[in-house]
C-alpha cells in the first residue's frame, strides 16, 4: 500500500487505499470488441468474432434509484425553509444514492471486463458522445423527470480495469452510429436518407427488413468506425 487517505465528503469520511498494481502488456491479435453506452441500456458489448456472444448490460437500476432520490429528495426539500437549500438528510440521501449508482458501475464494469477475458478479446473500443445527452424522461409522475447517468465514471472504470488485464482500450467518437445499418454496411456519416432506421424503442430494422437490437447496432458500427469493415465476413454477418 502506498498510502491511505481520509477524505471528508458529505458529513462522512472517506477512506481511501492507495496501492500500485502492474499493468499486463497488452496481447496481439484480432479478437476486437466494442461497447455503446445508453441509459435504458448501460452497455451493449459487441465484437467482430463469430464466436463471441454480443450481450447487454441493463442500466434500469441506475435509472430506478435516481428516480427514487429525485421523488425522496423533492419531498425532502418542500419541507425546508426559503433559507435552506438543503439538509442533513438531503446529503445523506444523496450520499447513498451515489455509492449505490458507482456499486452498480463497478459491478457492470467489472462483469464486462471479465466477459471479455473469457473471450480471449485484447482491444476494446468505447464509444463516446461528447455532447451526451446526460437525461432520461422518468414520467410525470415526480417533480424531478430526469435523471444523471454518469457516463464518465463508467467509461474511467472500464478503462483501468481493461488496462489492468492487457486489454488495449480505445474511445471513439460515436456519431451516426446508431442512424447506420450494420448489416447494410452503410457507409457511417450523415445522410439524407439512411438505409435502416429505429422502429421502436430498442428494434433496428436495415434495409432488408431484418429486425436486431438498435443497441448493437450502435456498438457494431463503433466498431467498423475504428477497424473498418474488412474485418468482417460479410456472408456469415448477412446469415
Amino acid at each position: 500500500i502506498e498510502e491511505v487517505r481520509i477524505i471528508p465528503k458529505n458529513n462522512v469520511y472517506i477512506l481511501e487505499a492507495v496501492y500500485e498494481q502492474e499493468e499486463t502488456t497488452p496481447e496481439v491479435n484480432n479478437r476486437i470488441a466494442a461497447i455503446d453506452i445508453g441509459l435504458n441500456n448501460l452497455a451493449a458489448v459487441s465484437s467482430n468474432c463469430l464466436d463471441f456472444q454480443p450481450f447487454i448490460v441493463c442500466g434500469q437500476a441506475i435509472k430506478s434509484c435516481n428516480q427514487f432520490y429525485n421523488k425522496v429528495r423533492a419531498s425532502l426539500q418542500s419541507q425546508l425553509s426559503k433559507s435552506q437549500k438543503s439538509s442533513r438528510k438531503i446529503e445523506a440521501l444523496t450520499l447513498k444514492c451515489n455509492n449505490k449508482v458507482d456499486y452498480y458501475l463497478h459491478t457492470a464494469s467489472r462483469f464486462i471486463i471479465n466477459q471479455l477475458v473469457s473471450q480471449n478479446i485484447t482491444h476494446l473500443i468505447i464509444g463516446k458522445n461528447e455532447n451526451w445527452k446526460q437525461n432520461i424522461n422518468l414520467g410525470s409522475k415526480t417533480n424531478q423527470n430526469f435523471t444523471n447517468i454518469p457516463h464518465a465514471r463508467f467509461i474511467q472504470q472500464l478503462e483501468y480495469k481493461a488496462k489492468l488485464v492487457g486489454i488495449k482500450v480505445q474511445i471513439v467518437e460515436e456519431s451516426y452510429t446508431s442512424k447506420c445499418s450494420f448489416l447494410d454496411f452503410e457507409p457511417i456519416k450523415k445522410h439524407e436518407q439512411y438505409l435502416g432506421k429505429r422502429v421502436k424503442r430498442g428494434l433496428f430494422r436495415s434495409q432488408s427488413g431484418k429486425h436486431y437490437s438498435a443497441d448493437l447496432n450502435g456498438s457494431l458500427n463503433i466498431l467498423r468506425k475504428v477497424v473498418g469493415d474488412s474485418i468482417f465476413d460479410r456472408n456469415s454477418v448477412e446469415r
